[in-house]
């Protein structure tokens, strides 16, 4: 028999009714949001499956511009997100595909900082408010934002590896998971490392300046 915890009877913390469709929608948004660089000027968001179907009742739409502005998911000011984003100068798209996806609440988020640079995310909200992000500019990648994560854009390159972790090491980090994604030997890959406490700036910092193949980091 199925084991279940308090969490998957009361659900999480959200403002909405859904919590695949609102509180996932909003992690998923807000992850992009880190990623991106939190100063998020214009977004394309194209929804799948039962986000293109019925999110708009669910206030996905309201969930997904609110987690791109950096609100958590039970942040009441997602109720007013379209008005926030007009103050905030972003612009905001909807796309809805009839295109057949794995999972079927999934978003690809093209998001545009203010320095003019492209992030593209695609996730999946996977139920409980529970998320699993599955591509960073077009790379395949598996991160479900349950931890502290960091995200290293390097260049595949030996040695990267051991000099990231051991900057994380030296700051008495503990790794609790990390995988690494790629495109091709010597092309860009992506380390996910999840950790048990959050990281400090100074050390995403301390990151970039420890190899010359290391060319962002993102904390999550």
């Amino acid at each position: 028999m199925k084991q279940y915890g308090a969490f998957d009877i009361i659900g999480p913390r959200m403002v909405g009714p859904s919590s695949s469709h609102t509180a996932g929608a909003a992690r998923l948004a807000f992850v992009a949001h880190r990623i991106a660089g939190y100063d998020v000027r214009k977004v394309r968001f194209t929804l799948f499956g039962s986000f293109a179907k019925t999110g708009k009742g669910h206030g996905t739409d309201r969930a997904l511009i609110g987690g791109m502005l950096g609100y958590a998911p039970d942040d009441i000011r997602i109720r007013d997100a379209y008005q926030h984003a007009k103050e905030a100068g972003m612009e905001v798209e909807f796309v809805y595909s009839n295109t057949a996806m794995p999972h079927p609440n999934t978003v690809r988020m093209v998001a545009t900082n203010g320095r003019g640079e492209v992030t593209e995310v695609m996730g999946e909200s996977i139920g409980g408010g529970s998320i699993r992000i599955t591509e960073i500019n077009g790379l395949e990648v598996e991160l479900s934002g349950d931890y502290p994560t960091l995200i290293v854009e390097h260049i595949d390159y030996p040695g990267v590896i051991s000099t990231v972790t051991s900057v994380l090491a030296r700051r008495f980090i503990n790794i609790a998971f990390m995988r690494v994604f790629r495109h091709a030997k010597n092309a860009t890959a992506y380390m996910i490392i999840e950790t048990d406490l959050p990281v400090e700036e100074e050390v995403t910092d301390e990151i970039l300046l420890s190899s010359t193949e290391v060319t962002k980091v993102f904390r999550v």
